[in-house]
């Protein structure tokens, strides 16, 4: 039996909102939602933006900050000397001076982020990017990481959300953005040979050399990126299995991966960015989770190769997976197909997107999620098809003012992606006037009637039909569509 016109273009608007980042009308999506989505899947595009900065060019550039700190004499080069893993020690004028070195480089990739998904024409697929970016978070807001954000999804996030979940956490783990961010870079074995060397000389005065053992990227990749919080996600068979001990076994093995961050100033185009280096290894064979690695670069991948095929991590990041698209608290039932999409597939991510869209736990017509800031701002561009002028007075079009800077997440866990975490009175009044300030603007040339019903079809309420209807002018009318609950959520 054919489906119902309505329920057609129901279906339409749950794609364009749900799955994706919003349309200006749903003839984009067709009337075949789903097939509009499934052919979406893939690597996803290149971003648009000039002046984009790669690993490489992005680590040459901090470097060459700690040399100019050196070079300006005993405080600056004090600082370049204590530069540890949040990055040099730095007062307030120098700060400033840090955030300007990098401020073209980190506005061109906060653009490029955010021009690509206004523009995109697959922008289910620019979600998933997203949700990945977030999922292995580095973050601007430690030092060590700045000028290295941007570079870190386009090489090791975005070339990946269409194969295999094992070779996407590889790429992420491997790359300098990660390595740099939680802090493996000065993780030494406590036994390798470069602290043996120089165990006499690790004073407070030489806070260069290794002192011991990193454990953030071991507890992070265990924790965020794969297995989840032990004894968690009950409701979805649960998540977790392992110890403590796990934690810092894993922490020996991940030893002596490093970025050779101040080689990179005068290495030639094409100089890899990490690289193992032997003497700050731990030595011996380590045990994580039951399974034995021998000492040497070869486990790292060995291990990650395991936890990609472990159970937790399919039901960990299946949960995660149906939270973003569908509900805070989604169906078992849901995560159920999910899981058994990748455990059918051996973690192919594409599989799984694929039994995400044909479960019909995802269609369910009340809009369940809340909009982040970020999805917030690209959707009203996308409603209005601003493009990139709507980042060419700011940078990220106002998000950080409404509580969410882009690239910039408080933790390695990154943004929280349930609605309690955007709905406090002071968040929701940010909005308001974020709405109203860009309905000043645009509001005038713009008809919200005709837009609300060709973006949100039969998602529209009557009442917010009527309300926008009943606008005293055009930019009261789109200060209403972009708040009305509806358009929040999706």
């Amino acid at each position: 039996m054919a489906t119902p016109v309505n329920r057609r273009t129901e279906l339409a608007a749950l794609a364009a909102h749900r799955f994706g980042l919003g349309e200006a009308s749903l003839v984009t999506v067709g009337d075949d939602p789903a097939g509009w989505l499934q052919a979406q899947i893939g690597p996803a595009e290149a971003q648009r933006g000039e002046g984009l900065a790669s690993g490489a060019e992005g680590l040459k550039r901090y470097a060459q900050f700690i040399q100019r700190l050196q070079r300006e004499g005993p405080p600056a080069a004090a600082a370049a000397s204590a530069a540890g893993p949040e990055g040099p020690a730095m007062n307030a004028s120098t700060e400033q001076t840090f955030a300007e070195h990098f401020r073209s480089l980190v506005q061109a990739d906060v653009r490029a982020r955010l021009s690509t998904a206004v523009l995109s024409s697959r922008p289910f697929n620019e979600r998933l990017a997203l949700f990945w970016a977030n999922h292995f978070t580095v973050s601007l807001a430690k030092a060590s990481a700045r000028g290295i954000v941007g570079a870190f999804e386009r090489e090791a996030i975005r070339p990946h959300i269409a194969g295999s979940f094992e070779t996407l956490l590889k790429a992420s783990t491997h790359h300098a953005g990660m390595l740099r961010y939680l802090d493996n870079d000065r993780s030494a074995g406590p036994d390798s040979p470069l602290v043996r060397r120089r165990a006499d000389r690790a004073t407070a005065d030489n806070p260069l050399i290794p002192r011991g053992l990193n454990e953030n990227l071991a507890r992070e990749v265990l924790e965020l990126h794969t297995l989840g919080v032990a004894g968690g996600g009950s409701a979805y068979g649960g998540w977790g299995g392992y110890t403590q001990a796990d934690v810092t076994e894993f922490a020996r093995l991940l030893t002596g991966w490093r970025v050779p961050l101040l080689q990179l100033v005068a290495a030639p185009a094409g100089t890899a960015t990490t690289r193992f280096e032997a003497a700050w290894h731990q030595p011996g064979s380590k045990t994580v989770i039951g399974k034995t690695y021998a000492a040497g670069p070869e486990a790292l991948d060995a291990v990650l190769h395991d936890l990609a095929q472990h159970p937790s991590t399919a039901r960990f990041v299946c949960s995660k997976l149906a939270r973003h698209f569908v509900a805070d608290e989604p169906a078992p039932a849901l995560v159920a197909r999910l899981v058994a999409a990748w455990q059918r597939s051996g973690g192919d991510l594409p599989s799984v997107y694929r039994a995400l869209i044909e479960a019909p736990e995802a269609w369910a017509p009340q809009p369940a999620k809340l909009k982040s800031p970020e999805e917030f701002v690209v959707s009203s561009a996308r409603l209005l098809q601003l493009g990139e002028a709507a980042f060419a007075r700011l940078a990220d079009g106002g998000i950080g003012a409404l509580g969410q800077r882009v690239q910039a997440a408080p933790s390695p866990a990154g943004w929280p992606d349930r609605a309690e975490e955007w709905l406090g009175p002071d968040a929701v009044w940010k909005r308001v006037e974020w709405a109203t300030r860009v309905a000043d603007r645009v509001g005038r040339r713009s008809d919200a009637r005709a837009l609300a019903l060709a973006s949100l079809g039969p998602l529209l309420n009557d009442d917010t039909a009527r309300q926008i209807a009943r606008a005293a002018d055009g930019p009261q009318a789109l200060t209403l569509l972009l708040l009305a609950p509806e358009f929040q959520r999706r």
